[in-house]
């Protein structure tokens, strides 16, 4: 559990955190400038708040009415940083060894074969950093942190420096790590797809403040949170899971609690689960099943919903099975169509546009 109730001014930027979680995986969402990395730096103890108090899994690190403040190399956790931060004199084998070494044995609760495996760095560990490309180079640092074995990991925008590939790379290492290792992650990211990707509970941060917080699900599906700071559109976030792969066309087909979808560059073998966003500008709604259309996914729905917002924009919400779906279109397509609340309707979405995350 990881319970946190802060408060931090620095010039004129002032900031107010409070929330607790006991996700696997959290992530701190928002623009450049939201207080992500201010936050983990007081949690890592990098930094000190003003006031107020943080608890992981039990042990209090700061509390500002007791007096409590547990030095960093003393807390237990493990930071990840944008750039790595390795030791340019140690070899790949030292730096992964360097705070291993420091845990008593009866604490180290993953080994260094284990470690070097999960991460595929056998061939990496006579090398110094600077033989190593950026993904190598955060797999490293993701590997040294683990071996402290931190009662916590903080991972701070690991993959800002990357290019996209190899961006994919280290979101799969991180997925391997996230289901083996199993230790409560504090993820920092400004990127929608990473963090549907990884995250079981978000925070979403604007101007050093709690604008929402709650599961994956809920928050990045939100069509109201763009007054608050936050970099993404409302949309559906799904949980799917793989049911074919077509090689041939390279498209997967995923099943969910209200039928399947076709998905494009899907990197999962069959029975993996998935997890898509659909953004909600990208679905379009028929009030008869459409007939020879490029549409690759057609599903049959009610309308649960109809929220009129400004601009002539209408936020639709479709029932699909357990699953909301989340449509926008214009005053006049409502109109149009004279839709309403229990009208069954054909939600289309190309295969292109989903999010696989």
């Amino acid at each position: 559990m990881l319970r946190i109730d802060v408060e931090r001014r620095v010039g004129s930027f002032a900031m107010r955190v409070a929330f607790e979680t006991d996700a696997q995986v959290t992530a701190l969402f928002g623009r450049s400038g939201a207080g992500k990395t201010s936050l983990v730096n007081m949690i890592a103890g990098l930094t000190q708040p003003d006031r107020g108090r943080i608890e992981v899994d039990g042990q209090v690190l700061f509390d500002a009415a007791t007096g409590i403040n547990v030095p960093a190399e003393l807390r237990r956790v493990g930071y990840v940083f944008q750039e790595g931060r390795l030791f340019p004199h140690y070899t790949v084998r030292r730096n992964l060894l360097y705070g291993h070494e420091r845990i008593p044995e009866g604490e180290r609760y993953v080994r260094f074969d284990q470690i070097v495996q999960l991460l595929g760095l056998d061939d990496l560990l006579g090398r110094r950093p600077g033989d190593l490309s950026g993904g190598e180079k955060q797999r490293v640092a993701i590997g040294r942190a683990l071996l402290a074995c931190p009662k916590i990991l903080l991972l701070d925008e690991p993959l800002a420096s990357l290019d996209g590939h190899r961006k994919n790379e280290i979101l799969q290492y991180i997925e391997l790590m996230r289901e083996e290792v199993r230790i409560p992650m504090v993820y920092v990211s400004h990127a929608v797809e990473e963090v549907v990707r990884l995250a079981d509970w978000v925070v979403l941060l604007s101007a050093g403040s709690v604008a929402a917080f709650g599961e994956v699900e809920d928050v990045m599906g939100r069509p109201d949170l763009a007054a608050a700071g936050a970099m993404f559109e409302g949309g559906t976030v799904i949980d799917t899971r793989v049911t074919a792969q077509d090689m041939d066309d390279e498209l997967a087909t995923l099943a969910f609690d209200g039928g399947t979808l076709t998905v494009t560059n899907v990197d999962a073998l069959i029975g993996e689960p998935v997890r898509v966003r659909i953004r909600a500008r990208d679905v379009s709604i028929a009030l008869d099943a459409p007939q020879r259309v490029s549409i690759q996914n057609v599903l049959k729905g009610r309308i649960t919903g109809l929220d009129i917002g400004r601009s002539g924009i209408v936020n639709v919400s479709i029932a699909i099975g357990a699953t909301s779906l989340r449509s926008r279109i214009t005053r006049r397509a409502l109109q149009q169509l004279r839709l309403g609340v229990g009208l069954e309707v054909y939600a289309m979405i190309k295969a292109v546009s989903l999010d696989r995350s």
